[in-house]
């Protein structure tokens, strides 16, 4: 067992082995290392994602946690790629995402074609889920539950810094009815004081991107498509990362200037909303 440098991944499957001690078995780190024979700041480091564990450690925790082999075959299929600078996932999987989010200290984010989801509205979450018949009618509660569940970082006393640069084509998508986008519009400019826009006639190289940081590990960025979710943390994209971020902040609107625009969006009347534009519902 060797300390490496933890990742989003490994912390999220070291919080999963910390659940299991947990649940399946009553005991404290300590008591569990002393069950075992380990030094207790094995358990500690292997469930803070801090250590690769060999995979006799992860042999001797699952079997104390009551797991059988065919439970240790897939953890270790899952667990041998936890350290890696790039980890991909299947899209959907809020697992990873909401832990990262819910340690991050700095969250910063970029969007194109849809509102960010820690700033959503339930309605807009759900019509959002409905579209193309991606997600089947029975997961769309628990779905949209899910997403609200994640903007309790917001709320938090130590809430993490916050910053969502949105672009004005987002706004622009209809998503739901007039309804759905004028509560969501009044959703955005109740939280203006994180929310940026990029007008619609600025061009932006990027998908969509998000960039958290942590206090005491190194920063993860974090992209998405309709296929799969992708975790890095090779120095070089995130310093082209930061790059992108860097650009942002000239072209978009400034905070009073978002403010403003949201505004508008918020007081148009509704047949505004029926002007030349891309609508998806």
């Amino acid at each position: 067992m060797s300390v490496i440098t933890s990742t989003a991944y490994s912390r999220d499957l070291g919080d999963e082995l910390r659940r299991l001690r947990e649940t399946c078995t009553g005991m404290g780190g300590r008591a569990l290392a002393v069950n075992l024979g380990w030094d207790p700041s094995k358990v500690s480091n292997i469930e803070h994602g801090k250590v690769r564990a060999s995979e006799i450690d992860l042999v001797q925790f699952l079997t104390a946690c009551g797991k059988d082999i065919d439970y240790f075959e897939d953890f270790r299929q899952r667990y041998k790629y936890a350290f890696e600078e790039y980890v991909v996932q299947v899209s959907g999987n809020l697992r990873t995402v909401a832990m990262a989010e819910s340690t991050a200290n700095t969250i910063t984010s970029y969007t194109a074609q849809a509102i960010p989801g820690l700033v959503q509205t339930s309605e807009y979450a759900d019509a959002f889920f409905r579209l193309g018949g991606f997600v089947p009618e029975e997961r769309i509660p628990r779905s949209v539950q899910l997403r609200m569940d994640r903007q309790a970082i917001l709320r938090r006393h130590d809430r993490p810094t916050c910053l969502f640069y949105i672009h004005e084509l987002a706004l622009q998508q209809r998503v739901g009815d007039d309804r759905i986008m004028e509560d969501q519009y009044a959703r955005l400019l109740f939280d203006a004081h994180v929310v940026r826009i990029v007008p619609r006639d600025v061009v932006v190289p990027s998908y969509g991107c998000v960039l958290w940081e942590f206090e005491k590990s190194r920063p993860v960025a974090f992209s998405e498509t309709d296929l799969a979710q992708v975790f890095v943390q090779d120095p070089a994209a995130i310093v082209r990362t930061r790059l992108l971020f860097n650009h942002l902040a000239e072209v978009a609107l400034d905070a009073e200037q978002s403010r403003s625009k949201l505004a508008e969006y918020v007081g148009r009347p509704r047949e505004d909303h029926d002007e030349p534009g891309p609508r998806l519902a």
